[in-house]
């Protein structure tokens, strides 16, 4: 299977990442800028371009080199990935990370520095890397992701080669899940629908049965919200919910970190950590670390909710346009209640919860307490 057929529904891109991989070394653009929205695979698709550009059969053998899964897996010597869970990327991750991008390539062609989230970067940070970007060093390429070129300065946007991803079909997506994953049919066309495009996110609904649970709970919750106290409880379940899931996520990562060290270190599952490694060690299951990923992580399930919310709202604008031919529902498992709201509910008024639903969001994404904005969302989701 080659580097490419593990990127779904961007088939024009991954055309064009080709053909710049098995080119002239001499006429490649050393920064590139790759966009798309959330779930469109654009860190998969930074990875294996990476992978192409470093090993010798540019990724295309059925079986994989050994720099290919060297650089997929992010081990690579000259594979250099910045990637953070904290809201932005500090000064001092980038001027290390340029330091490093001033080094000769140890085995590849080239140095190949790939920074996911480039638009969590604060202005003053991002000056700091403009003059890298802008003159490379002789062996270095930059891989720069972000949703879109307009959330990037547009002193990075000029200076980089842009390629914009698409948001890959549900048949895509549904192929993807049964092909890669073993996904049932139904199973894979159903988490790809609720996903709406996100990859992410439907191979989680497919592998989570809780997960899947909690989206449809939420669903018929926000389509029977009657009174305030309505909202007030969905929201406690929601928010414990979210803090569940995030624990949990952190949990399996850390324990998948701890295992890594181990295997590193050339040690069993059993033995003791030796006296001079205790420290990094221990600072994989740090307090204060855990504690900060899981807010984290429980900020992206809230995002995911709100997601799952304007669905609804999304799939009564259709309803009253006469679009379910042409687009088709997302909540096809709750119609007959999105039929009944569509109805009551007027075109301006659906426009305006789904206005609600962004102003929550940005709440959200602005520090907002959690539970606050979602009380106050759902009340005024209350119909």
């Amino acid at each position: 299977m080659s580097v490419w057929d593990s990127i779904v529904g961007q088939d024009r891109v991954v055309e064009q990442l080709k053909a710049v991989a098995g080119g002239d070394p001499s006429a490649i653009t050393q920064s590139w800028l790759i966009c798309g929205p959330p779930g469109s695979g654009r860190s998969n698709v930074a990875r294996a371009f990476a992978a192409a550009l470093e090993s010798p059969d540019h990724g295309m053998s059925d079986e994989p080199t050994a720099v290919t899964r060297q650089i997929l897996a992010g081990t690579h010597p000259d594979l250099t990935l910045l990637a953070t869970d904290k809201v932005t990327i500090g000064i001092d991750e980038v001027r290390d990370i340029i330091a490093t991008a001033e080094q000769t390539p140890v085995t590849a062609p080239w140095r190949v520095i790939l920074i996911e989230d480039v638009d969590r970067m604060l202005e003053r940070t991002t000056n700091v890397l403009l003059k890298e970007i802008e003159e490379p060093s002789a062996h270095t390429i930059w891989l720069l992701c972000a949703p879109s070129p307009q959330d990037v300065l547009p002193t990075i946007r000029s200076r980089t080669r842009i390629v914009n991803l698409a948001v890959p079909t549900q048949a895509a997506v549904s192929r993807f899940l049964q092909e890669r994953d073993g996904v049932a049919p139904s199973l894979a066309q159903r988490a790809a629908r609720l996903s709406e495009g996100h990859i992410g996110i439907a191979r989680m609904y497919a592998r989570d049965d809780q997960v899947m649970s909690d989206r449809d709970e939420l669903v018929v919750g926000v389509l029977t919200l009657a009174r305030a106290s309505d909202a007030v409880l969905l929201a406690g379940r929601l928010i414990d919910s979210a803090n569940a899931q995030a624990a949990a996520d952190v949990e399996r990562l850390a324990a998948v970190q701890e295992a890594d060290f181990r295997r590193i270190n050339g040690l069993g599952e059993k033995d003791r950590i030796p006296p001079k490694l205790r420290g990094a060690y221990h600072a994989i299951g740090k307090k204060d670390e855990l504690r900060r990923r899981t807010t984290r992580r429980s900020r992206d399930v809230l995002d995911r909710a709100l997601n799952s919310v304007a669905s609804v709202y999304r799939d009564v604008a259709v309803l009253q346009n006469d679009a379910e031919d042409a687009v088709g529902l997302i909540n096809l498992e709750n119609r007959t209640a999105i039929t009944e709201l569509s109805a009551r509910m007027s075109r301006e008024q659906a426009v305006r919860r789904l206005e609600r639903i962004a102003v929550a969001r940005r709440r959200l994404a602005g520090n907002g307490n959690p539970t606050l904005v979602f009380e106050a969302l759902f009340c005024s989701l209350v119909f």
